[in-house]
């Protein structure tokens, strides 16, 4: 790559620009909601994959993805075309006597395998499916899902916060429950190390969660006083991230990124501005606070950005066209 984002060597992770040509968008208006909900809560993780999720959010949400994907829903004609194949043999059964060509298509309709495609064709357009029987690996998950969580492994964790204070935590919903996503350095969960990255969040002062992120973190943002939390620890190992400085390129505002998991736990900067990275385990946003001083907040990677800029040149294209 002939240049870089931030001032610094690029990443190994490659130039990606190309991935996301051929991506074509075919759902219908309730699908596309429903995929762009599903999107939401996934794009907070640390995989690699989600930095797909990412930008097929993006393309998604484009007008330009808009305009292409209501295309006709294809129907079929007929679901009795084994009915309609009888009476066709039955007009050819004279013809094919005198006819040649006759006899050959009264040959070819009359085939195993033909006859075998028009059942399989009545089948699916009369939506006539059959069930499958149920894996027995869905038996034990359910069993395994339905066993009480054990009382020992359920810890309590208390911090005092005033209104309006950010903890500097996320969170991303995983197989149905709260996970935190990310700490950031610096905040005040980071310094009290009550809590841990993988944790599940299953109470808030006594109240259920649910699986709705931004609902917790709008919560936990107006509560004050005493805040008790109820978690399921992960038990992950902690380790010291490595960390780096970086001249920034371009600007950013992340409360007009329609990218980033959490506006308020990010981090505005522009142009020549230095910053000091502290985390880089999220392939799609780094921990980082201006060299001077201030809080930690989240920035997009260089992976992210890279395959910003080349999706919104990869948007232009289609827009002109």
């Amino acid at each position: 790559m002939a240049g870089s984002l931030f001032g610094r060597l690029s990443l190994e992770e490659g130039d990606s620009a190309n991935s996301l040509e051929g991506l074509g968008i075919k759902l219908d208006g309730e699908a596309m909601h429903q995929a762009l909900d599903t999107l939401s809560d996934s794009t907070s993780s640390t995989t690699a994959n989600d930095l797909d999720l990412i930008f097929l959010k993006g393309i998604m949400e484009s007008p330009v993805a808009h305009e292409r994907f209501e295309e006709p829903k294809l129907e079929a004609v007929r679901d009795n075309n084994m009915e309609l194949v009888q009476d066709i043999l039955k007009d050819l059964g004279p013809l094919a006597e005198r006819s040649q060509a006759a006899d050959e298509l009264a040959d070819i309709l009359k085939e195993p395998h033909f006859r075998s495609l028009l059942e399989t064709h009545d089948s699916v357009a009369s939506k006539n499916y059959e069930t499958p029987p149920p894996s027995p690996c869905s038996f034990m998950d359910s069993a395994l899902n339905n066993q009480p969580v054990p009382p020992d492994a359920v810890r309590m964790v208390g911090i005092r916060k005033v209104s309006g204070e950010h903890l500097g935590v996320t969170f991303r919903v995983e197989s149905g429950e709260l996970v935190i996503a990310r700490i950031l350095h610096g905040g005040m969960i980071d310094q009290q190390g009550l809590l841990h990255v993988g944790d599940i969040i299953k109470e808030v002062n006594g109240k259920e969660v649910g699986n709705d992120h931004k609902a917790l973190q709008e919560m936990l943002k107006e509560a004050s006083g005493s805040v008790v939390l109820k978690i399921l620890p992960s038990y992950q190992e902690p380790h010291t991230p490595r960390q780096a400085f970086v001249k920034c390129h371009f600007d950013c505002d992340p409360s007009h990124d329609n990218l980033i998991p959490c506006k308020e736990a990010g981090l505005s900067f522009n142009s020549g501005d230095i910053l000091q990275i502290f985390n880089q385990e999220d392939l799609n946003w780094w921990q980082a606070c201006h060299i001077e001083g201030g809080s930690a907040g989240l920035i997009p990677s260089q992976l992210l950005e890279e395959k910003r800029k080349a999706f919104v040149k990869r948007d232009l294209e289609l827009t002109t066209t």
